[in-house]
This record gives C-alpha cells, sequence and structure tokens, in this order.
C-alpha cells in the first residue's frame, strides 16, 4: 500500500505535467514514486536498495491462484488510471465471457492526458475483471484474468 492517496498521486501527475520538468521523484522509507514526461521512461527497481540489507535468497514462491487455474494475467503495463471503455458512457471493450485475441484492446491507461492502450495479450475468455473503471492502478497490477484458448 503507498502513503499517497489517488487523489494526491493525480495532483502529482497534474504538477509535473504543468512543471517544465521532466521528471519527479518522491523517496520516504517504504516508498519510492518516479513519474516522468519521456515517453517509455520506465525505470526498473534496483535488485538491492542502498537503505535495506540484502535479504538471503528465499525460495520460490507459490504461484497466483489465478496462475494454478489456467489463467493469464493482463497486467498494467504503466501507473494511470484505468478505463474499461473508450470514452464515458461507451460500452466496455469487454465483459466477462467476451472473446479476445491477443492484439485486441480491453482497456486504456490515462497519464497525464495520454491515453495507453491495454492489450489481451493472449487469445481467450475473459474470465475475470479485477480493476474498478476510473481506478489508480499500479504498474504490475492484474487488471483482468483470461482464460486461454488452446
Amino acid at each position: 500500500m503507498t502513503p499517497l492517496g489517488n487523489d494526491e498521486i493525480i495532483e502529482l501527475l497534474k504538477a509535473l505535467n504543468e512543471s517544465k520538468f521532466d521528471e519527479l521523484r518522491l523517496e520516504i522509507p517504504g516508498f519510492k514514486l518516479v513519474l516522468s514526461k519521456m515517453p517509455g521512461h520506465v525505470e526498473e527497481p534496483s535488485a538491492a536498495r542502498p537503505e535495506e540489507p540484502e535479504e538471503p535468497e528465499e525460495p520460490e514462491e507459490p504461484q497466483e491462484p489465478e496462475e494454478a487455474e489456467g489463467l493469464v494475467a493482463v497486467r498494467s503495463p504503466i501507473l494511470g488510471i484505468f478505463y474499461r471503455a473508450p470514452k464515458p458512457g461507451a460500452p466496455p471493450f469487454v465483459e466477462v465471457g467476451s472473446e479476445v485475441g491477443a492484439e485486441d484492446t480491453v482497456g486504456l491507461i490515462e497519464v497525464m492526458k495520454l491515453f495507453n492502450t491495454v492489450a489481451a495479450g493472449v487469445a481467450g475468455r475473459i474470465a475475470r475483471v479485477c480493476a474498478e473503471n476510473g481506478s489508480m492502478v499500479e504498474y504490475g497490477e492484474v487488471l483482468f484474468l483470461i482464460e486461454p484458448i488452446a
């Protein structure tokens, strides 16, 4: 959980968008936020943070229940606001039970008034919608679960 709420993150996004700066970095103990105007700029987390002691390698975590059920997770490629439809009042791109191709758009993520499409990534049937329309989503957050078609 982040120490900032959705409204506070949106305000930071707006402030960066209206500023002359290209990037905003916020670091507090246990939390780091990097916002950038540069397209395609994604900062990967470092293997070991200086303020945290390196921990011994742990055994692999058990699979998420969805993976065990044979479902494929469609994850958010970026931090932003998730939308299920192309515009307000329009029907959603997909519903539970919808069949999709790997390249089909299943949602949009808005970052600083720019909309990024989210593709299904796999051909199949939408098994579950995991993110709420209009909600703030984080990088890697599960948006949908898809049952692949063999």
